[in-house]
């Protein structure tokens, strides 16, 4: 009896005095403020995801004035959460080392919005509308695309500031929005539906929500990349389909100003529209990309204005998404929360 006391006394203390192993400090850095289009980075931090994998991940969130792909590149955060693969084309432009190791949604949430009921409820149908709500940033992205491809019109562009309330007051323009967030805010404000136009159904065929890394990072530190990737596409499984109320209390803690109901909306569209999962990501797993997709959207971008001889297979890796851990342990993981009706639906 005195030796079994001595052996769990000294168990007791090496558990209790023993150094533990230290986790990898990370920090990323989000393209926008915190909200569901970020939440699987959200749940993999709140649910222990993140520190099984090792890691000890912040992250930042963004803001209109900052500028991701420069903290990334000064060393100021570890991994960024770029919007689309037109950014990264353009940096390779000017040979800035960054390179695209995942992307969490197969689709851009990126959306046009019109009135209904004044002949604007087809996609061939927008071109017609006399003013267009467009950002800054839309102006040399996605809309110089629909400019080539589509044949909108630059004379209509009014600048859209993050303020739809023109557009509710004016039944005959059109607006640039986000999926899972301004048709909400207009429902709510202008107390009517929208028709919403998903540009990635008319060819807009980035992927988003990228999780992006400096080249130096990725070919010294595979691991921390790896590690990183796989355990984001696990969190992003668990934000959809498991007990999300953790991530959910911490976004609204960072963006006090979301409501439960634009947060349960978010959700749901990111569902109802397969944002994050669809495409390759069905086979295999949250954060796939193919080198077929990102040269279809190179092309379409080389008609909008990117230069021919860019490099854009630079722009990217396959490597950390060809080791089976992050599909089949996201999948498994998938499959241990859906409900059954979750199932019937994916099998549709």
């Amino acid at each position: 009896m005195i030796l079994v006391a001595l052996i769990a006394g000294l168990a007791a203390l090496i558990a209790s005095s023993g150094p533990a192993l230290a986790l990898d400090k990370v920090t990323l850095g989000l393209n926008w403020l915190a909200t569901p289009e970020s939440g699987g980075f959200y749940q993999a931090v709140v649910d222990g995801t993140y520190a099984k994998y090792g890691l000890d991940v912040t992250i930042e969130p963004g803001s209109p004035e900052s500028n991701g792909g420069l903290l990334l590149l000064t060393g100021k955060i570890d991994f960024f959460e770029d919007g689309d693969l037109l950014g990264n084309f353009l940096a390779e432009e000017r040979h800035l080392p960054l390179v695209v190791v995942a992307a969490e949604f197969q689709k851009d949430p990126q959306i046009f919005m019109s009135h209904p009921g004044v002949g604007l409820n087809k996609w061939t149908d927008l071109p017609k509308a006399p003013i267009a709500y467009v950002s800054a940033g839309g102006v040399y992205s996605f809309y110089a695309w629909m400019v080539k491809r589509w044949g909108f019109k630059d004379s209509v562009v009014r600048p859209y500031d993050f303020n739809s309330a023109p557009f509710i007051i004016d039944k005959h323009s059109i607006q640039e929005g986000y999926l899972t967030s301004e048709p909400y805010a207009i429902e709510q404000q202008g107390h009517f539906k929208p028709n919403v136009f998903l540009l990635a159904d008319y060819g807009y065929s980035t992927y988003s929500c990228l999780i992006e890394a400096r080249r130096d990072e990725v070919e010294k530190n595979p691991s921390l990349v790896q590690r990183f990737v796989d355990a984001s596409a696990i969190g992003w499984y668990h934000y959809l389909y498991g007990d999300n109320a953790k991530a959910n209390a911490e976004i609204k803690r960072e963006n006090p100003g979301l409501t439960d109901g634009q947060i349960a909306y978010s959700i749901a569209k990111l569902k109802e529209y397969g944002i994050v999962e669809s495409g390759a990501a069905l086979k295999l797993g949250i954060g796939a990309m193919t080198d077929a997709r990102i040269k279809d959207f190179f092309d379409q971008m080389v008609m909008a204005g990117i230069k021919p001889d860019t490099d854009y297979k630079k722009t990217y890796t396959l490597h950390s998404l060809t080791r089976a851990s992050a599909s089949s342990l996201g999948q498994a993981t998938a499959r241990a929360v859906q409900g059954p009706e979750q199932r019937l639906s994916r099998a549709r």
